[in-house]
């Protein structure tokens, strides 16, 4: 189960054969609550509610082709990287674009949205 949308959006959006998945932050979805435990816990449920997301639509982490990543600070660029690594691991990798943000909803650290194809 993934996190409620914390505003007037979809999760996910099916378009042809691509799924367009929303900004995650790392809301635990029993609590709806950012999880405790910094940027690598944060990083992790933010990936599991994605991957959540994903399967719902009948789609696996590895046909994802791009990711966006938002972080408030560009020094958990590295963190954030090794826990991605575990997520996405095989090639082709996705393209992927990271930028520092000033804040994000719920103060989370970071933000991540994809786009996957589906066959």
């Amino acid at each position: 189960m993934a996190p409620k949308a914390v505003g007037p959006y979809s999760q996910a959006v099916i378009a042809s054969n691509y799924i367009f998945c929303s900004g995650q932050i790392a809301l635990n979805a029993v609590s709806g609550l950012i999880v405790p435990g910094g940027i690598i816990a944060q990083t992790r449920q933010v990936l599991e509610n994605l991957k959540t997301i994903l399967s719902a639509s009948g789609v696996e982490l590895n046909r994802v082709v791009k990711t966006e990543i938002y972080l408030t600070n560009m020094a958990n660029f590295s963190a954030v990287n090794e826990v991605y690594s575990e997520y996405f691991n095989s090639e082709p990798l996705p393209a992927r674009v990271t930028v520092e943000v000033s804040k994000l909803p719920k103060d989370s650290l970071l933000e991540i949205s994809c786009v996957a194809y589906k066959k």
